[in-house]
């Protein structure tokens, strides 16, 4: 096998014609010999370059619509052939095949057809068969073969060309064979994953998932664990598709924080009016909705304005300049919103290392999709947590039906609980968060903290008592045990809604109605963990 191998022969066909133009021109200018097909070849011709047709060199014409066109042995011989083999060499020679030393070929834009939503024999018709073949074929042959699959490679390989006098390394080869072979294994998770959806299957037999570069990160949650980012091309906006528009570059916290945030904010569709979450590793310290977006950002801080500092900012609505310069006075690592108009960009432009990533748009509430997690030895997959509840939904268990207002504290504490890490205990005043408790082994534990950081907002904040008082209540799961209810009643929380299902609901009720609580079951439980 050598090290370098001279470029005379190219096979070009692509969906996604970017750049192709010129690219091919400048192989053209190198003496390559050009085979194309179908479109490509005539896109080809008509930028006046010599080409040759596939069908030319396997003696048959594209067939059944395009669907037979590349699957030959004067196609795939050229590809897989060993030139260092005299066996090889020979079926070459008595077959009248010639070698083919570079493939371009980008595939049918499956993904983007069913991102638009066609319908299922569209869809059919946009998996590609003979680009993943010859792709294959190339990329097993790279001792031999160039395969450029992404229209970005372009570039580098006109380069190594220019460098190595019209020949390319070993290394650069095996590197776009890496490349092609992650492009065929994704596409073939997006078909299995569409098809998976398409027949109702919830638990395929194989399961597969894929994603493309989009940076590589300086570490992972620490200075010793390497890290990437990787996007799944989904779509839909996110932190994934976000634009950053100033700042350092995003660490691994940074997105898994930021995506918390957004996630949470877009239950809150932004016609419904201006919502703020704050987020410190992963868990929201203050979430408020109001009239004015810097109303709502000012309440979502005072909550827990300690935890703030350092924290990832999440808003449902374009950034204003006045909310954007009420942020600028506390060290915030990331802002994320719709959009930021002039003023606001202007304000951030004097702080160079907050980060500010914007959006088209904000997610639908509820909008479903897969959770995937990896584990020792495999990975669990389920449903995200599109579950919501509205005041219909819930039932009543207590003697005392909530009043209007604590309704709706139930229902926004409710919400943000679902953001919150189990065991999660959430306290709520007029729309805004005042006490959050997370991720602690007990209930109880974090009815406590949420009423402790009551608390310190009312020391904070110079009020007479604790916001907690009068205020509204959301556990996550079902209390299993009186005390940890008992623990928000002593903090001066009037109403409660929880799951239910305890075999303890009854002491439960008995308890809240002792102490006076309006008290509501969900019969929907929101552990995140």
């Amino acid at each position: 096998m050598a090290d370098l191998v001279e470029l005379r022969r190219a096979l070009i066909s692509v969906s996604d014609k970017t750049g192709l133009e010129p690219f091919a021109k400048a192989l053209a200018a190198r003496g390559v010999e050009l085979l194309s097909t179908g479109g490509t070849a005539d896109g080809l011709r008509a930028a006046g370059l010599e080409v040759t047709d596939v069908a030319d060199v396997t003696g048959f014409p594209e067939m059944m619509d395009g669907r037979v066109k590349t699957l030959h042995p004067a196609v795939h011989g050229g590809l897989l052939a060993l030139r260092d083999n005299p066996g090889h060499v020979a079926d070459l020679e008595a077959h009248g095949i010639a070698p083919i030393d570079l493939l371009i070929v980008n595939l049918y834009p499956f993904e983007r057809t069913v991102a638009g939503g066609a319908g299922y024999d569209e869809c059919i018709e946009n998996i590609d068969i003979g680009g993943p073949a010859m792709i294959r074929a190339a990329a097993k042959n790279h001792a031999y073969v160039s395969v450029v699959t992404d229209v970005e490679d372009y570039d580098a390989l006109l380069k190594e060309l220019d460098q190595q006098g019209g020949k390319t390394r070993f290394d650069f080869r095996r590197g776009l064979a890496l490349t092609a072979y992650a492009r065929t294994a994704a596409y073939d998770a997006a078909v299995s994953t569409w098809m998976a959806e398409a027949a109702g299957e919830a638990a395929p037999r194989r399961r597969a998932f894929a994603g493309t570069l989009k940076q590589t990160l300086r570490y992972g949650e620490n200075p010793h664990q390497a890290a990437a980012f990787y996007v799944d091309g989904s779509g839909g906006p996110g932190v994934a598709t976000a634009k950053q528009l100033q700042g350092k570059e995003l660490s691994y916290n940074n997105i898994n924080d930021t995506d918390a945030a957004f996630g949470l904010v877009a239950e809150f569709p932004p016609e419904d009016g201006p919502a703020c979450v704050i987020v410190k590793h992963a868990n929201p310290c203050g979430v408020a909705r109001a009239g004015t977006l810097v109303e709502a950002y000012r309440q979502a801080l005072v909550c827990d304005a300690t935890s703030a500092f350092g924290g990832i900012i999440a808003l449902n609505q374009p950034l204003d300049g006045k909310t954007a310069s009420e942020i600028a006075d506390i060290f915030t690592e990331v802002v994320i919103a719709p959009g930021a108009d002039a003023e606001a960009r202007a304000v951030f432009d004097k702080k160079q290392n907050l980060r500010l990533l914007v959006t088209e748009a904000v997610p639908r509430p509820g909008q479903g999709g897969l959770a995937v997690r990896q584990v020792g030895g495999g990975f669990l997959v389920q449903d995200a947590d599109a579950g919501r509840v509205s005041a219909g939904d819930l039932k009543v268990v207590t003697e005392r039906a909530p009043s209007d207002g604590e309704m709706r504290d139930l229902l926004f504490a409710w919400t943000v609980a679902k953001h919150v890490k189990s065991n999660a205990i959430v306290y709520a005043k007029d729309g805004a968060t005042v006490g959050i408790g997370a991720g602690q082994m007990s209930r109880v534990d974090s009815s406590t903290i949420a009423a402790l950081k009551a608390r310190r907002m009312a020391e904070e904040q110079g009020m007479s008592e604790s916001p907690a008082v009068g205020s509204a209540v959301a556990s996550d799961a079902f209390f299993p045990f009186p005390d940890g209810l008992l623990a928000a009643a002593e903090a001066g929380a009037t109403a409660v809604i929880q799951p239910g299902g305890s075999m303890r609901d009854e002491h439960v009720i008995a308890a809240a109605d002792k102490a006076g609580l309006a008290m509501v079951f969900t019969g929907m439980r929101h552990f995140r963990h």
